[in-house]
């Protein structure tokens, strides 16, 4: 991000990807009842996220595209991981809540 973030926008992104992600992972692991699927993925979302890489250029133009994605994380600000952290979270969250539903007798989950 650039420019100034106010305290107020900070929480709000915060809080708004906890809860993007949490969704995503808990109908995630209502579909496929696969717990932890949505925190193995969330590496690769936060991949899309930073870098303006094609997803191809990984596969048959290495020898740029990762140095470019390096060069992109190491020039994220605190802001920035603070609100990635967020949706890791709530995806760890949404794997932790499927278990003790699972282990509270519904079924469905």
């Amino acid at each position: 991000m650039d420019g100034p973030v106010s305290i107020v926008q900070l929480i709000i992104s915060i809080v708004l990807f906890f809860v993007m992600f949490f969704g995503i992972g808990f109908l995630l692991n209502m579909l496929l009842r696969m717990t932890w699927l949505m925190a193995v993925i969330y590496p690769i979302v936060v991949v899309f996220i930073i870098d303006k890489v094609s997803f191809l250029d990984y596969f048959f133009k290495p020898g740029t595209a990762f140095p470019a994605l390096l060069d992109k994380f190491q020039a994220l600000h605190v802001v920035d991981i603070a609100i990635l952290s967020g949706g890791f979270a709530g995806a760890i969250v949404a794997g932790i809540v499927m278990i003790y539903l699972r282990k509270s007798g519904y079924r469905m989950f």
